[in-house]
């Protein structure tokens, strides 16, 4: 199985079993910080054979406070992955969008619109959200460029 995060408080994660079935839920955060103990317990019971991570970027505009707190809630994730001992895979946006976005124009709308056409039984509107969540939409489409890269037998 393996897990897509989109990192940070608006971000996803994503699972793809071996039969490709996924599920997928948003970040789980207190606050304005990431739950480290409902992240573990995701994690841990999924028991995932790869973890593939967005590459955390500074965004134009961004506070000093704002990136001060999404590198700590990067560094917290980062660290989990580890401590849990699962092979871990950071990726730029750039690369797994090249792969699973190929041909459309890689921004949010078109990740959205993959998943809903590769992986129908992802609920992109959890809760009470009217409009597709992005963030789940990118964690499922990180998720599926780890399982393109262990297809080819790339770790």
């Amino acid at each position: 199985m393996i897990i897509g995060i989109d990192p940070g408080l608006e971000g996803g994660i994503a699972v793809i079993r071996p039969d490709g079935e996924s599920r997928a839920a948003i970040m789980p955060v207190v606050g304005k910080e990431i739950d480290v103990k409902a992240l573990m317990a995701f994690i841990s019971l999924v028991e995932p054979t790869m973890v593939v991570v967005e590459k955390l970027g500074v965004r134009p505009g961004q506070s000093a406070q704002s990136g001060a707190t999404s590198g700590t809630n990067y560094g917290l994730l980062l660290g989990v992955i580890q401590a849990l001992g699962y092979p871990l895979r950071i990726t730029r946006p750039q690369e797994w969008k090249a792969k699973v976005l190929k041909g459309t124009k890689k921004d949010k709308d078109a990740a959205i619109n993959h998943v809903r056409r590769a992986y129908p039984g992802v609920d992109l509107t959890p809760g009470r959200k009217r409009v597709p969540h992005d963030g789940i939409a990118d964690a499922v489409c990180i998720a599926e460029f780890g399982r393109q890269l262990m297809a080819k037998g790339v770790e």
